[in-house]
């Protein structure tokens, strides 16, 4: 695939449009739809320089909006990410970032998750008077401490309504595919059982032949302990499927295991419904892409479509789907009263791919990807607003944006208030894409890997100088790689990383695709911008309070009581009727 093409200068002076704020009243305030894809790299849309991948319906958002230049995740992980885009906070603040290697939430019966003291936009907006609607994933927990108490659910979040996958789209939930999970996990556990197994045949044929005298009950306890090690795995890997990928309605599960092919109509119709069903009162509708996370599930309308096999493929029907969507604004009349956006969770990953072909995104001309704190592969996304008569159609903004300036953006829009009882780190893009400000908010933005601090970005605005240093990086394998094909995602610390001192420094304004590191030979503020931003990271820092760990090995383990069932558990199995497949 090809690099973005040249991007456009930011324009500053598009004269006095509409610079005051959106009045409170419900005759004024506008709906809000929120895309958020998964793993989709900024380098897969047409708007930001593809011309091999179709998708005409997010290139002409982007028309009729504004386009983001230098929008940044909050985290390259979907868990962290997303927390930190319904919070406008860093991950970490919430508990919600790695803690004892784990990364993600790994199961829906786990008991971590966002949790009840955090408040999303949909929280905020709900108590505005608005209907409040997520379609799609969610992958911010559960349960708690009972099946059923739904305490990390998106209702007990703020949302009014909710179909879609409490977990997230892994490699089981395609039935063809081999175990990501086993790959990761289940392996390790063969591998202690099947030892244990043959110690408890080798003593039982000691005992035998009278080579030992070892009692037999002995014997049978340790074949027994074998025994249920042997059956827990099965339960746990062999179930996968069953356990991770299900559908639910609000709080009833609708389909255990998902059926991968219908899928995507669902979540259309879904969408679309909810527009409907709202299209008379304001409302805040966030779609939570399934698009195009691995095993990139895409209907036979789709197969073979692309250049760029199954993964394109997928790429195009998300294309297709929110084409879908926008239609039903139109249709419904509400394409003028309604805020639009567009972006992904993160960036494409590099790691994925089967025997055959690359199953992860591109991220263009930018270094690394998915799952590597610093790397801007990994957290520059495409970010895309519409919003007709309000905000300039075409325009390109370059400055700094963070997913996390969603929530103040949405809370301001609705008529609510950001809570000043805690750290919130987005800042409104409001005023930054009316043209009341020339500059982002954002002087400094921080770039994490789990806990650890990779790097940090300086804007220094006055020069419009974007700087980036890197304290950690992954160590990439095989070298010079630009990932980690030896693992499922690049380590955010330990052996498998390198931590530089002095530290890496870039300039991004003349060095986005972080090629060239610069030294105190090539660049005389070297020392001066160092300093600078580590005084910066040191008092970022000093805000940070300790917080319960959400991703601890007691809260990311299964559990069978807190696992979601459509019958009775351990017979989960239920089918839901009336959909319909795409017709590309």
């Amino acid at each position: 695939l090809p690099p973005p093409g040249p991007q456009c200068p930011c324009v500053s002076s598009w004269g006095a449009v509409l610079t005051s704020e959106p009045k409170a009243s419900n005759a004024s305030r506008p709906n809000i739809l929120l895309i958020l894809a998964d793993d989709l790299g900024i380098g897969d849309i047409g708007c930001y320089g593809n011309d091999t991948l179709r998708t005409p319906n997010i290139d002409r958002l982007a028309e009729e909006g504004v386009r983001l230049t230098q929008h940044l995740a909050a985290a390259p992980l979907c868990t962290p990410s997303r927390a930190a885009f319904l919070t406008g906070r860093y991950a970490l603040r919430s508990g919600m970032e790695e803690s004892a290697g784990f990364r993600v939430l790994y199961w829906t019966a786990g008991s971590g998750g966002l949790p009840a003291n955090e408040t999303t936009f949909a929280r905020i907006l709900k108590q505005q008077g608005y209907a409040t609607g997520l379609i799609g994933k969610w992958h911010q927990g559960l349960n708690c401490a009972a099946r059923g108490d739904h305490c990390h659910h998106p209702l007990a979040h703020g949302f009014d309504y909710f179909y879609g996958m409490p977990f997230t789209l892994i490699p089981d939930c395609d039935p063809r595919r081999h175990s990501q999970m086993d790959v990761l996990a289940g392996s390790a556990v063969r591998h202690y059982v099947s030892a244990l197994a043959l110690g408890v045949l080798s003593l039982a044929a000691a005992q035998r032949c009278g080579l030992l005298s070892v009692p037999w009950r002995a014997v049978w306890g340790a074949a027994g302990l074998a025994s249920l090690g042997l059956a827990s795995w099965f339960f746990c890997y062999g179930f996968m499927r069953h356990w991770n990928c299900i559908l639910m309605r609000n709080h009833e599960v609708t389909e255990q295991p998902m059926d991968l092919e219908r899928t995507t109509g669902r979540m259309l119709q879904e969408a679309v419904a909810y527009i409907q069903r709202n299209k008379d009162r304001p409302f805040l509708l966030f779609v939570s892409l399934l698009h195009v996370h691995t095993p990139l599930p895409t209907t036979k309308a789709f197969l073979g479509r692309s250049r760029h096999g199954l993964y394109g493929d997928n790429v195009e029907e998300m294309d297709w789907l929110v084409g879908k969507i926008l239609d039903a604004l139109e249709e419904n009349g509400l394409r003028n009263s309604t805020f639009t956006y567009f972006a992904s969770d993160h960036g494409g990953s590099l790691g994925a791919r089967d025997e055959r072909q690359q199953l992860g995104g591109w991220n263009g001309i930018y270094r690394g990807g998915k799952g590597m704190g610093g790397w801007e592969g990994g957290i520059r996304v495409p970010g895309i607003l519409r919003w007709p008569g309000v905000l300039p159609a075409g325009r390109v903004i370059q400055e700094p944006t963070s997913l996390m300036d969603v929530f103040p953006t949405v809370v301001q829009l609705g008529g609510g208030q950001v809570p000043q009882d805690r750290v919130i780190d987005g800042h409104s893009l409001l005023p930054l894409l009316r043209g009341a400000q020339e500059h982002s908010a954002h002087e400094f933005l921080f770039h994490y890997c789990g806990r650890a601090l990779h790097a940090a970005r300086w804007h220094q605005r006055d020069s419009g100088r974007v700087w980036k240093v890197h304290y950690v990086t992954p160590q990439f394998h095989p070298a010079g790689s630009g990932s980690c094909l030896n693992q499922h995602l690049c380590p955010c610390s330990g052996e498998g990383v390198i931590h530089h001192s002095p530290p890496l420094l870039f300039d991004l304004s003349r060095d986005p695709a972080e090629a060239q590191p610069l030294s105190p030979d090539s660049e005389p503020l070297y020392h001066a911008v160092i300093e600078r931003v580590g005084e910066a990271v040191a008092r970022h820092q000093e805000t940070l309070s300790p917080v319960p760990q959400q991703l601890s090995l007691g809260n990311i383990m299964w559990k069978p009581w807190l696992q979601p069932c459509c019958g009775t558990f351990p017979f989960c199995w239920c089918q839901e009727e009336g959909d319909r497949a795409p017709q590309g």
